[in-house]
């Protein structure tokens, strides 16, 4: 009787492993984002610039050792994701050609991964706010840099990066929304 249960059981395990070979794995999902209301607010950090930001952003002066007054991070909790924000009084025009210089360097780094990088030209003369906007695209560690200056005493510069690796297909959703944020600062800043 023992021999016949195991020859049974045996069986039933040997019918189970046969049939359909046709198995292909399941493609990886990601989280669903829920997107915060579009709100914003002030800043105005006792630094040369003011602009509009999101009230879900958090602004903290940056702790970097090479950090320089009025250089700020705009944190994005939900998104993993920060806006480096670095500020630096202009005194020559020598030192704000090195400036726009370092500005368009730091963006096209990001040209190996980068499947294209645009500039857009950013001209807002009732403000006196000029600039160019870089768009990154691709699996770069940053998809958005821009600098912002009025040409002769001020000149603040942006770069947007996640907090994780850069593959775009999981970022995009979070990335379209962050970047329509850079883009109210942007045209929300004013020099004092």
């Amino acid at each position: 009787m023992r021999y016949l249960t195991l020859l049974v059981l045996a069986l039933f395990v040997l019918a189970a492993c046969g049939g359909n070979h046709d198995y292909s794995p399941k493609p990886r999902g990601y989280s669903r984002i829920v997107f915060p209301k579009k709100e914003y607010q002030e800043y105005d950090g006792g630094c040369p610039y003011s602009f509009t930001y999101p009230k879900y952003a958090v602004i903290e002066p940056d702790k970097s050792s090479n950090a320089k007054p009025c250089w700020v991070n705009m944190q994005f909790p939900d998104f993993h994701a920060t806006l480096h924000l670095s500020y630096q009084p202009v005194t020559t025009k020598k030192e704000f050609n090195q400036l726009t210089e370092d500005a368009r360097t730091f963006a096209f780094k990001h040209t190996i991964k980068a499947t294209s990088i645009d500039e857009g030209i950013i001209a807002y003369p009732e403000r006196k706010v000029y600039g160019i906007y870089y768009t990154i695209d691709g699996n770069a560690a940053s998809s958005a840099q821009f600098f912002l200056t009025d040409s002769t005493k001020n000149y603040l510069r942006g770069a947007l990066y996640f907090n994780n690796e850069p593959r775009l297909d999981s970022v995009q959703p979070a990335l379209n929304f962050v970047k329509k944020d850079v883009e109210v600062l942007i045209k929300s800043l004013k020099w004092k």
